[in-house]
């Protein structure tokens, strides 16, 4: 689940705050540890454009002095896995995680390190709530909104703990203090948009009462992961007319063009505006059945949004899509065998009908399902070959998995350049596959290995 979220949000969230603050006016240092790395970069962003990209030296460590950056947020990357990190003035920060477990083990030290401590303590315990609070959703709302405004509260009561203790800036407290409470307004949005169709018009006002706290153009807030998923849900929920049914009309282009106009109406702060409808705009164009539609959503795109750069990004996406239609032939990427030899996809993957499916060597639950179900399917099909991709480039702990899962090394490969690869192929979850004929022209770009969408296909080829 965290690879496919990950994967998709380099299409939609840059996870970042635009600030029109003064430059640090010191430098700031960024360090860290990388236990069993799955590449040899740390990569450093600001506003998804990277500032950096640092290599680990023979100890799988890195340092690296930065200048002239302004206080916000940064994601620092280390392929497939990136956190956000608050940075203020005065700061420098000594990262220390092991790959195999992320999140868990992710840990700063160093000026700075306390608030950016405090965003992964809570996304950790955010993770650990999910499937204890699944359980709560088919509840009345009022039992639901309890539940919700409990775990809101004690978690708040942390905060205020914590805010004592660090006497935090103006820019942390309002980031850390955010993470708790839209996270939770979040999980309320998401319980009105599947529950509330037919609520009357006093339970609504009850329910949201919340939204009197909620600030609609917050500027610190602008590319804040938090803040921009519920405001992703906040106008799913506005979008919808009395009655309708979200999961019916979610992937209609009619009612992601009335969001767009509605989010223009309410939002007037441009950063955020413009990330709003990008995430909009890419949820539509990654909608592949509504193809046809798309030139009319981009019309309306063009016109709500601001930013040339999101607007390139988006039509990129949109012709990357068309390119991976049936019939085309698949675009040529730089791929890496199991002996370390770089190849052109064009070349390995001619000869028969292929299917591709993809695996990370930090989700090894998920690499172990896949190869179940991949020998399932070989029985079933034994006229196509089925080649998988590691989405980093190989290392030693690819080429262990492999030894232990017995997998037949000649039809395995990895990407040379995942965030190259990745757009090319429109790969924006890790359980998709790409079925191709003999001369790899392209049978099916966007199938699903896990459902039977996928057989259906192979069936019919």
């Amino acid at each position: 689940m965290r690879i496919s979220k990950l994967i998709l949000s380099t299409f939609i969230f840059p996870f970042i705050i635009s600030c029109n603050q003064k430059n640090l006016n010191e430098e700031f240092y960024l360090g860290g540890e990388i236990i069993n790395p799955s590449s040899r970069f740390v990569n450093f962003y600001y506003n998804n454009v990277k500032i950096d990209s640092i290599e680990l030296n023979s100890e799988n460590k890195f340092f690296k002095k930065i200048e002239n950056i302004n206080p916000g947020i940064y994601r620092i990357e280390h392929l497939p896995e990136n956190q956000n990190i608050i940075v203020e003035k005065g700061d420098s920060l000594w990262i220390r995680v092991n790959v195999e477990d992320f999140h868990e083990s992710l840990t700063f030290s160093g000026r700075g390190s306390s608030k950016n401590n405090f965003l992964v303590d809570i996304n950790n315990m955010d993770t650990y709530e999910n499937e204890y609070l699944s359980q709560y959703y088919v509840q009345e709302s009022d039992i639901f909104r309890k539940k919700i405004d409990s775990l809101m509260n004690e978690k708040l009561r942390i905060w205020e703990l914590f805010n004592k203790s660090v006497n935090q800036k103006k820019l942390s407290s309002n980031i850390t203090k955010s993470s708790i409470k839209y996270n939770y307004y979040n999980k309320l949005e998401r319980y009105a948009i599947l529950r509330g169709t037919n609520w009357t018009k006093s339970k609504k006002e009850s329910y949201f009462d919340y939204r009197d706290d909620i600030n609609l153009n917050d500027t610190d807030l602008s590319l804040f992961d938090p803040y921009v998923t519920f405001l992703m849900n906040y106008f799913n929920e506005k979008t919808l007319d009395s009655g309708e049914i979200y999961s019916y009309v979610k992937n209609n282009t009619d009612f992601n063009i009335k969001k767009l106009l509605i989010i223009d109406s309410q939002i007037d702060d441009p950063y955020l505006k413009n990330n709003l409808a990008r995430a909009t705009a890419i949820e539509e164009i990654l909608n592949f059945k509504n193809n046809k539609f798309h030139d009319e959503f981009i019309d309306y795109y063009r016109y709500v949004n601001s930013s040339d750069k999101y607007l390139n990004e988006i039509i990129q996406l949109y012709k990357d899509i068309k390119k991976m239609q049936k019939g085309n032939v698949l675009p040529e990427v730089s791929v890496i065998n199991y002996q370390g030899k770089e190849r052109l996809s064009s070349n390995e993957l001619k000869g028969s009908k292929t299917l591709i499916y993809f695996w990370s060597q930090t989700q090894m639950n998920h690499y172990r399902r896949t190869i179940k179900r991949i020998e399932e399917l070989k029985q079933i099909f034994p006229n196509f070959r089925f080649v998988g991709i590691c989405i980093q480039p190989y290392t030693d702990m690819v080429i262990q998995a492999q030894n232990i899962l017995n997998v037949d090394l000649s039809d395995q490969y990895s990407f040379k350049n995942f965030e190259e690869s990745s757009k090319s192929w429109v790969l924006t979850f890790l359980n998709k596959t790409i079925i191709i004929d003999q001369k790899s022209y392209i049978i099916d770009g966007f199938s699903n290995l896990f459902t039977n969408d996928v057989e259906q296909v192979l069936y019919s080829n």
